[in-house]
């Protein structure tokens, strides 16, 4: 991370060394390596942004050929692994972005030791957690899955910040979270930020985005992990309306 220091993340939050006016602390401070755990009282709180997502939803028509990292990370429907399935054939896309806030007061931070963590080659980086959000489409009337949804395991960190808060987590081997205040943004356009809809007839139907599905990291609130948006697909174009925070 630009600008941080690496032996002791905590000294760029602006709570590091908080004394009363006039005292100095001149006690040896303790290094803690890479990463933090200066917020660790209380619980983190994830909150996907309803908004985001409808503003910036679209249909895309790629080429097999250039869907080769996705497909290693499994982001396409089970007919896209098809024998009969060629590099030149398409796949129809419904891309939308996602940002995500921890609003806790603590980190959010994977469950996987750092060891466990997995490498994707064709990305260039480590996914810290199995499963960080589940995507699905379903059925606007029957609530049936219809197409069928990933899990997105991502690389967490810090993208950016409420104002006076630092960022202290990047996508690396050692620091990887999620601090209070911050969030975490996928744009539309980066590799499995979609649900493959090749196989989706046109009508109406509502996308379901989950982020910690599997409440692998406790939180203090889970009634608002969930976004729903309605969606009218027509076969050529994609529209994203009424996205809310919703239940499980």
């Amino acid at each position: 991370m630009t600008g941080d220091e690496p032996v002791n993340p905590q000294i760029n939050s602006f709570h590091y060394n908080l004394l009363p006016h006039g005292r100095v602390d001149r006690s040896p401070q303790r290094e803690t390596g890479h990463g933090t755990s200066y917020f660790h009282n209380g619980l983190p709180d994830l909150i996907p942004d309803p908004y985001y997502i409808q503003a910036a939803s679209y249909i895309q028509r790629v080429q097999m050929y250039t869907l080769r990292c996705a497909a290693e990370e499994n982001c396409l429907s089970s007919s896209a692994y098809s024998s009969r399935v060629r590099d030149l054939d398409y796949r129809v896309l419904l891309r939308f972005p996602q940002r995500v806030k921890n609003q806790g007061t603590a980190d959010f931070l994977p469950v996987k030791a750092h060891h466990q963590w997995e490498w994707h080659s064709c990305h260039q980086h480590y996914h810290s957690m199995d499963a960080f959000s589940n995507y699905d489409l379903l059925d606007a009337s029957t609530g049936r899955t219809v197409a069928e949804g990933h899990k997105a395991s991502f690389c967490l960190e810090d993208t950016s910040c409420d104002p006076g808060v630092r960022r202290r987590y990047a996508c690396t081997a050692h620091t990887q979270g999620l601090g209070p205040g911050c969030y975490d943004t996928y744009h539309a356009n980066i590799d499995c930020q979609w649900i493959d809809i090749t196989d989706v007839s046109p009508g109406d139907y509502i996308l379901k985005v989950t982020v910690n599905p599997g409440f692998q990291v406790q939180e203090s609130d889970f009634s608002n992990n969930v976004v729903r948006c309605d969606i009218r697909y027509t076969g050529s174009y994609v529209q994203a309306y009424n996205c809310r925070i919703t239940g499980f």
